[in-house]
């Protein structure tokens, strides 16, 4: 495990997900599920999230995309959450939402709706 990659990757994950959500992930992490999350935090956060070629915003309108196509709705809450943090706005989470029925399906574009409307409503965007 590179420490350096790591401190990054966990300094990013925080950013778009909220330290209280980070640390409550690492913290109940055991010994099955922790290596996980350390490479996770290191590979994905820290060299993917930490790569300075691809702003922020950007990346979660990726994401949003990405995991709505593959409909992996929990972690698609978690990420709309995020890319609201990282200045995503709802007006682009809707186009988004838009491109994922177009190219997935109407039935993968209203899972998302049903997500997007209780993230933003928390939110107090709705």
């Amino acid at each position: 495990m590179n420490d350096e990659m790591f401190a990054k990757g966990l300094a990013e994950r925080k950013q778009t997900l909220g330290d209280e959500y980070v640390e409550k992930n690492l913290a109940t992490a055991d010994e099955f599920s922790r290596p996980f999350q350390e490479a996770m935090t290191a590979w994905c956060w820290g060299f993917g999230w930490g790569d300075e070629a691809i702003d922020a915003k950007t990346r979660s309108m990726m994401n949003l995309s990405m995991i709505g196509a593959l409909g992996k709705m929990q972690e698609w809450e978690l990420h709309c959450k995020g890319a609201l943090n990282n200045g995503v706005s709802k007006e682009e989470i809707r186009a988004i939402i838009h491109v994922i029925g177009i190219y997935c399906g109407v039935p993968q574009a209203l899972e998302c709706f049903r997500s997007a409307r209780k993230v933003l409503e928390e939110a107090g965007e709705l």
